[in-house]
């Protein structure tokens, strides 16, 4: 299974956990430039896992109101 494919499979809550770890790594420093170049790609594609479930949260939020409304 691919990264991406595993990704798509955290929670909201996973993945956000993972990213704010990722983060931290990186503001500590310490590691070489190859870790943190992989770090950094590791952090985006969290942080695009996260805005995923962000934007479908807010598609089904707007659905609701929108049926509300009607």
């Amino acid at each position: 299974m691919t990264d991406e494919k595993k990704d798509e499979r955290l929670s909201y809550e996973q993945a956000r956990a993972e990213l704010a770890t990722v983060v931290e790594r990186l503001e500590a420093g310490g590691t070489s430039l190859e870790e943190s170049l992989a770090l950094w790609e590791r952090g985006e594609r969290l942080a695009e896992t996260c805005q995923r479930w962000l934007d479908g949260a807010r598609a089904r939020i707007d659905a609701a109101r929108q049926r509300a409304d009607a």
